[in-house]
């Protein structure tokens, strides 16, 4: 192990990459290029160096888990949304953004492949991250050419995009509520280390709610301006978006006076971003509300919005249970139950170029809530 890849060395070299950007701002730096640079800095922010983040448990050295780590079911149940995504828009290849370990590429694809051998799916990875992508390549190895990397999205595609906690992790803007004005909140270099500073601002959250004095939340022009620029690139067929979030009512509730702002590490969470930079994740939960909206604004067909529990079930997974044992089914609970994963995250549906009912939304469907 080289120095570089010493937890210390990483967060430290990585805290003197973002003061001297801080510097070169004038002293103060936008909370979304401290986001950013805390977690994708090649080689040192967070998603861009070697620890590991995915694991079941703490005892792994991870620092938390995603839906296929937790059960391969999840990525059977997906399947059969996309397979219908698929056959409705003539396409064979899926897009992944953002594909952590490559444990959801794998299980989809054999999941696609068992439900129609002859089909020649193809699945193709948008990943900025090259030790993971160095990583999906080794397990994702037994399918050859049919899975493929790219570093951005070309001019014009076909094909069924999925994302799975890609959103969450998109850097936010911070906004601060002081009782008379809103304010920018952004990160300043303090005696000994980094420290919150508001500054005037002219950004404002999307609803105009009587907030309470001392609230702080976020805004997202970043997840919003992706939405719209796949929907520029993507010429045929749908994308689905699964991640923890609210609609934005809820999301800018006058009681959730913190915002979503969160960190994991070892299996915790934390709301502290500006100590142990590099060393643990940021993100903040989905307004489902303003990518909706940005869908829609960009040419998209919303197709539904509801909770992961129900678009699971609708998906079958409920049948699939049946057939597995009880370790499967223990940890497949997990996807469904409200107080895991099953209320907080939810999915949400675009189409293009096509037009079908999908099956994940066929009941429970709450994009009126939205």
């Amino acid at each position: 192990m080289n120095a570089a890849s010493e937890p210390d060395s990483v967060s430290s070299q990585l805290s003197r990459l973002i003061g001297e950007a801080i510097a070169a701002h004038g002293g103060w730096l936008p909370f979304d290029h401290f986001m950013a640079m805390a977690l994708y800095t090649p080689g040192l922010g967070y998603y861009a160096n070697t620890a590991l983040k995915f694991g079941t448990l703490p005892a792994s050295g991870s620092d938390f888990v995603t839906a296929p780590e937790l059960s391969p079911l999840f990525a059977r149940a997906l399947a059969v949304q996309l397979r219908q995504a698929l056959q409705a828009s003539g396409t064979r290849t899926v897009w992944e953004f953002g594909a952590g370990s490559g444990a959801l590429a794998a299980q989809l694809l054999q999941a696609l492949d068992e439900a129609d051998p002859a089909a020649g799916w193809q699945y193709r990875i948008v990943e900025l991250s090259g030790t993971l992508r160095e990583r999906q390549q080794q397990g994702l190895a037994a399918f050859g050419d049919r899975v493929s990397w790219l570093d951005q999205l070309p001019q014009a595609f076909d094909g069924v995009v999925v994302g799975n906690e890609l959103l969450d992790a998109m850097p936010v803007q911070l906004l601060h509520w002081d009782g008379q004005r809103w304010l920018e909140r952004g990160v300043a270099q303090g005696p000994e280390g980094f420290v919150w500073r508001d500054v005037e601002s002219a950004l404002r959250p999307p609803v105009d709610t009587p907030f309470v004095p001392g609230t702080v939340t976020e805004i997202h022009p970043q997840a919003r301006a992706f939405i719209g620029t796949l929907a520029q690139h993507l010429q045929r067929g749908a994308a689905f978006f699964i991640d923890y979030g609210f609609p934005e009512a809820e999301y800018y509730h006058p009681q959730r006076l913190g915002g979503t702002l969160m960190c994991h590490r070892a299996h915790r969470a934390d709301a502290d971003p500006l100590h142990d930079v590099g060393l643990k994740d940021i993100t903040a939960h989905v307004d489902f509300t303003g990518i909706a909206l940005a869908g829609q604004e960009a040419g998209l067909e919303v197709l539904g919005y509801t909770s992961q529990a129900r678009f699971l079930a609708n998906c079958g997974l409920l049948q699939m249970l049946e057939a597995a044992s009880l370790r499967e089914r223990v940890m497949a609970h997990k996807l469904i139950t409200e107080h895991e994963m099953g209320e907080l995250f939810k999915v949400i549906g675009f189409a293009k170029g096509c037009s079908f009912d999908p099956i994940g939304f066929a009941e429970g469907d709450r994009t009126h809530r939205l």
